[in-house]
């Protein structure tokens, strides 16, 4: 088989790197390990900086996000019993979108069906093939048969755990990578959110984060051990734990009721440089992850997506500047974002070896957030999206 542009991964950088390639009338064709089904049974954050909005649009599957996607002016931010508002438009001038990324995906799923790209699902030891010369490929097998897909360029989107990031030579990569030591233990449930905007809650049991995919769908989350298991966490006791960490006129009014969906994610910062090697090019997680404080895992991806699309709809016009560019620009963009993630990480968790020093610092942080009008633009611009 012949491409211009082969996809490892069918998450939502993959789907929606292969949809801009397609209305730029570029061909590409996307491998995923496993099957739509279980694609979009990944429950994930689901808020959207304006720059993957207007990439959905650009994309031509940004109408249902657009109808059902609730738009958030602002968030607010707890500590003890106070609690304060950040104004994202009166700081930054933009919003951010709730939209989950289950849905978001479903989109660019549907979308490529309708337009018959090529989606190749099921596939097993995919490989890497001379992506440092001039003529790349990917080998992989299906259904007990190999295949091989020849390509102009390869674009790693599968992921923390996937082939294309050990693609790139041990004597070449550089890995950073900070663990934290706690998870988020997160459930979806069937309720009314509890407050139209997020909130974020720092208290002196551990974070917690109230949010939303609609108004009838709610998605909690609190700090949890390392060691625990969903397992250990009945919904009474989950509940319970949450109200514990909110302030008190939030938790009168929070509306409980039986989870859908339960788990616990580990959290942690790391970056892989470089991005590109030779016509091998990583995006999302395949290069970087996250704590999901700020919900900036998707939207990173979504940038490294601008970028890539960009320099190759650039390169078959003739211009090779945004190739040989790429890795540094998206590397310049994600050391930003892995440092506000790591800062509001640092300001809203509790640390097992913070001293009482450690802890009055972070209260001070926090009430130098809440009275100064340059902390809250600095935050708010963060939190919608550096500019790409």
């Amino acid at each position: 088989m012949r491409t211009q542009v082969a996809i490892i991964g069918g998450g939502p950088a993959g789907m929606l790197l292969g949809q801009l390639l397609h209305v730029s009338g570029i061909e590409s064709v996307v491998l995923e390990r496993k099957n739509r089904d279980y694609v979009l049974s990944r429950i994930r954050a689901g808020v959207l900086e304006q720059g993957l909005v207007d990439l959905m649009d650009q994309a031509g599957c940004g109408d249902r996000m657009r109808r059902e996607g609730i738009k958030h002016d602002s968030t607010l931010i707890a500590y003890g019993d106070q609690m304060f508002d950040v104004d994202f438009v009166a700081h930054s001038g933009r919003s951010v979108m709730i939209y989950g990324q289950t849905e978001l995906t479903r989109d660019l799923y549907d979308a490529r069906a309708a337009v018959g790209a090529p989606l190749i699902e099921d596939v097993e030891d995919v490989q890497v093939i001379d992506s440092d010369g001039d003529s790349p490929s990917v080998s992989y097998r299906k259904d007990g048969v190999n295949y091989r897909i020849h390509c102009d360029f390869i674009a790693g989107c599968d992921g923390f755990h996937g082939v294309s990031r050990q693609s790139i030579p041990a004597t070449i990569r550089r890995e950073y990578e900070k663990v934290y030591p706690f998870g988020w233990l997160g459930i979806l449930s069937e309720t009314p959110p509890v407050n139209e905007a997020l909130i974020y809650a720092n208290s002196d049991r551990g974070f917690a984060l109230c949010s939303m995919r609609n108004p009838k769908l709610s998605r909690y989350y609190i700090q949890c051990c390392q060691e625990d298991r969903v397992e250990d966490w009945a919904d009474e006791a989950f509940w319970a734990e949450l109200k514990r960490r909110l302030p008190a006129d939030v938790a009168d009014v929070l509306v409980t009721g039986p989870s859908i969906e339960k788990s616990i994610a580990p959290l942690r910062s790391f970056v892989c440089e470089p991005m590109r090697w030779g016509r091998l090019f990583l995006c999302g997680d395949a290069a970087h992850i996250v704590p999901p404080t700020g919900a900036k895992g998707l939207n990173t991806a979504a940038s490294d997506v601008r970028y890539l699309f960009d320099a190759i709809a650039k390169f078959y016009d003739g211009d090779q500047a945004g190739i040989d560019g790429y890795s540094a620009r998206a590397l310049a963009r994600v050391w930003k974002v892995e440092r506000f993630s790591w800062w509001f990480s640092s300001l809203m968790h509790r640390f097992p070896d913070q001293t009482e020093f450690d802890l009055k610092m972070q209260r001070a942080e926090l009430d130098f957030l809440r009275d100064s009008p340059a902390a809250q633009a600095a935050f708010a611009q963060n939190y919608v999206g550096l500019p790409y």
